[in-house]
């Protein structure tokens, strides 16, 4: 039985605008420029014939990858990162969707357990990390510690400092031990996060992502935003940088994070033609882009 949730009035360009997820429709002040929320730099997705097209070439690449990955034992982490309903979880699909799960994995962790509270923070997650010839993609990660955890007090002010200290030294190990290390912030727009939300409480097959999480971060839209400048500054690394893709376009979104991703790789058969460039106006490097595109 789906949970109930309460009517919430929010900020939003200034002006306070309340909904209820319950409704049918949304008030207008949301649906107006939805795709342009956050800055998006585009008015329509793409189409969905030129989506198909280029995701099946670019996954064929991602296929030759995964034999190169077999061949020469490198390994590959990962990371997927961005507010909830940013798009994550359909961005790994599009990775993995014609690969060999045995070797290409996807972790999502639940929250600690009592054990797992009592270890060293970036334990849980070593143990997942790749063996030769594998690709772990992290569906959130570490990085819980510098947005959800603090935000919702989850932890305390000081081991969220700390963590912003440890997790470039964490990083900087992984890529020392050979590993070809990726960090993707998905960035969703307020407004298109609201729509998708909405999405999800309105069709009954979608509405197990809806969490009592999600409805809270709905009034703390401002303190998510300050904790990500916050991990941006702290942890953009030249050994581990932040990609940024903008997401209000999940098909844009999914191409050039395969795309950005291929172009970093020197694999047997790679063929550059069909990979392509990223979108400048969708994918950027670190905390820079914000400044130059808007959040």
């Amino acid at each position: 039985m789906a949970q109930d949730i309460p009517e919430v009035t929010i900020k939003l360009n200034g002006k306070s605008v309340t909904f209820d997820l319950d409704d049918k429709e949304l008030p207008e002040e949301i649906t107006r420029d939805l795709m342009r929320s956050g800055g998006y730099p585009y008015d329509k997705r793409l189409s969905r014939k030129k989506y198909e097209e280029e995701l099946e070439s670019l996954q064929l690449e991602l296929g030759k990858v995964q034999t190169w990955l077999q061949e020469t034992g490198e390994r590959v982490v990962i990371v997927f990162e961005g507010r909830d309903a940013a798009g994550k979880g359909g961005t790994i699909n599009a990775f993995r969707q014609y690969l060999n799960p045995r070797h290409n994995k996807v972790v999502a962790l639940s929250k600690p357990s009592d054990i797992e509270r009592g270890q060293w923070y970036f334990q849980r997650y070593t143990c997942h990390l790749p063996t030769s010839g594998e690709m772990v993609m992290f569906d959130r990660s570490w990085y819980n510690r510098a947005g959800v955890e603090p935000v919702m007090g989850f932890c305390t002010p000081e081991q969220h400092k700390q963590f912003l200290l440890e997790a470039p030294k964490y990083e900087e190990m992984l890529v020392s031990e050979g590993i070809h290390f990726f960090k993707f912030w998905l960035n969703v727009g307020q407004e298109m996060q609201i729509k998708r939300f909405h999405d999800r409480r309105q069709n009954p097959l979608k509405s197990w992502k809806l969490s009592p999480i999600d409805i809270k971060a709905l009034n703390k839209w401002p303190d998510y935003t300050e904790a990500r400048d916050i991990m941006l500054e702290a942890t953009h690394k030249p050994q581990s940088p932040w990609t940024i893709v903008r997401s209000n376009d999940k098909r844009r979104a999914r191409i050039n994070a395969i795309r950005h991703f291929l172009t970093r790789l020197d694999y047997e058969g790679k063929n550059e033609k069909v990979i392509g460039k990223p979108d400048p106006l969708v994918v950027g490097s670190g905390p820079s882009f914000f400044n130059e595109k808007g959040a």
